[in-house]
């Protein structure tokens, strides 16, 4: 048997201009039907949601396009609703990231960003009082995604206020510090607080604060948006202020760090004072576990460790065991991606709306889950106007009004993101071909979720091969649960989250080459 396959792999090879994807998309016999089999008793992570950014555009799409543009943007995002032929009409986001700006918008040209769409308000005026009227646009998309059911909101910050920065600008001084003096811990964290406190006075409280992003980064090379380096230690320090307002403020916010820049640097160590955050968060001698305030989780960005897919894998090995060696359980959230690469298979540069784009993400998503137990996954921008792969709706680069574009890439990642609900417990799952990660990478990657409270089983298939290929669901240790008839959902070249023909449990299907298909079942006892 090993030989044939490896003459069907040679043959692919040699009658396919040699490309990699031809030669790793046949490791098995395309002839013989996939067997999935998810084990109930299996049980792994539970799921906490999926989730996108707002920053930068909607601080103009929210506030100036028209209402239409701005609800239908809205609900490809956030509804749960479905259509009359039983598609969906968005991809239902549980999670929503509001990015508190540090105020580069009111310096205009002198705050040496130079796009204005990267420039962000403050709610911090200029006299040091408060003025809710700001990051007006934002604030339309958080109530709009509360409206659709979103109750996780999470305020994260890029810079801390520019009254309260080093260099009166909101990226860094060009060094490895904080742009924030440690007197200004207090006020900023108060800042913080009342921001806080604001959201939930409207009815859409933060479940999480973020008060620093991508710490590893200096923030001043090309000062093309806001940020600001951390030490670990200035981490720290500002967490200890934060937690002090949010108890003094009688609020239920939780504080989320580090927001790594790449998710090996919760491990290694080779960045001074900036690295090994696992280690120095939640390890032995950390000085802020214990707080009251402090989320039991790590959340870190996938940023360029995605290719080869053999490094990917292995970085996400590291995470998991690193996670799991920490001092006391803690949960992992990859809480920041877009598509950075530059690599032979794809390039960061150049909108594509298409299948290609979406394929790399659901890859990069199946391992952040399967491997890593990521809790939650969120992508980068939700609206963007750039010509880049860093959007799941994109819109005309215009102040006022233009045109809506969807993707592939919002619809790929709804195949997890529409179905698999917080709450959600991932399962076991095993495979007839025992394909390795690696070997999967390039086929068909498999993973299941069951929601107890809904009655609800889920199995999310990502084929990246070329071929299409058979499979068949089987479940083991369900106990008195049995299973109603799956329901397929769609996403290819063609297809945006369109829903399939229901099939029996017991019969195969086959799913399309370059594609991505959820399998929706209703348990009952």
């Amino acid at each position: 048997m090993k030989s044939k396959i490896f003459l069907g792999l040679l043959l692919i090879f040699i009658g396919c201009d040699g490309t990699v994807k031809e030669r790793n998309n046949s490791s098995d016999s395309e002839s013989e039907i996939l067997t999935l089999t998810v084990d109930f008793e299996n049980k792994q992570q539970k799921i906490e949601g999926f989730g996108a950014s707002d920053a930068w555009s909607t601080q103009f799409v929210g506030k100036n396009w028209p209402l239409e543009k701005r609800e239908n943007i809205a609900d490809y995002l956030f509804s749960t609703e479905i259509d009359s032929q039983g598609n969906p009409e968005g991809i239902g986001l549980s999670i929503w990231r509001f990015n508190i700006g540090a105020g580069s918008a009111r310096q205009g040209n002198e705050s040496g960003i130079g796009d204005p769409w990267r420039r962000a308000e403050s709610f911090l005026a200029a006299d040091s009082t408060y003025d809710w009227s700001r990051q007006q646009g934002q604030q339309w998309f958080v109530e709009a995604a509360s409206q659709r059911g979103v109750e996780n909101f999470i305020g994260f910050v890029n810079s801390p206020p520019i009254l309260l920065t080093k260099n009166g600008q909101a990226y860094g001084n060009g060094g490895e510090e904080a742009n924030i003096s440690e007197s200004n811990y207090e006020h900023f964290a108060d800042y913080l607080a009342q921001i806080a406190q604001y959201f939930s006075s409207q009815g859409t409280p933060l479940s999480y604060i973020s008060p620093v992003n991508e710490p590893q980064w200096d923030w001043s090379q090309d000062n093309g948006q806001e940020g600001s380096p951390y030490q670990n230690e200035e981490i720290d320090g500002v967490v200890k202020a934060l937690d002090q307002k949010l108890q003094e403020y009688d609020l239920d916010s939780k504080i989320e760090i580090p927001e790594t820049a790449q998710i090996d640097f919760l491990y290694d160590g080779d960045l001074s004072g900036r690295s090994n955050q696992t280690e120095h968060f939640f390890g032995a001698g950390s000085e802020v576990k214990n707080l009251s305030t402090i989320a039991p989780k790590m959340a870190a960005h996938s940023y360029f460790t995605t290719w080869p897919v053999a490094d990917m894998i292995e970085h996400r090995r590291q995470v998991r065991k690193n996670i799991e060696n920490a001092d006391e359980p803690i949960d992992y959230w990859m809480s920041e991606y877009c598509i950075l690469a530059d690599n032979e298979e794809i390039q960061g540069n150049g909108r594509d709306l298409g299948i290609d784009p979406a394929l790399y993400v659901a890859r990069i998503i199946h391992f952040d889950l399967t491997i890593t137990n990521a809790a939650s996954w969120q992508w980068w921008l939700g609206v963007s106007p750039y010509d880049y792969k860093d959007g799941l709706v994109y819109i005309d680069k215009n102040i006022e009004n233009g045109d809506i574009y969807d993707s592939k890439l919002l619809w790929g990642l709804g195949n997890y993101s529409r179905f698999i609900r917080p709450g959600s417990v991932r399962l076991g799952l095993s495979r007839s071909d025992d394909a390795t990660a690696e070997e999967a990478a390039m086929q068909v990657m498999a993973s299941a979720y069951v929601h107890e409270d809904k009655g609800q089983l889920t199995v999310v298939l990502v084929n990246y091969g070329n071929l299409d290929k058979e499979i068949s669901i089987s479940i083991k240790n369900s106990g008195d649960q049995s299973l109603s008839e799956f329901v397929p959902y769609l996403t290819s070249s063609d297809k945006n989250l369109q829903r399939q023909e229901s099939i029996p449990i017991n019969e195969s299907i086959t799913v399309p080459a370059r594609s991505i298909m959820t399998f929706q079942a209703d348990l009952s006892n």
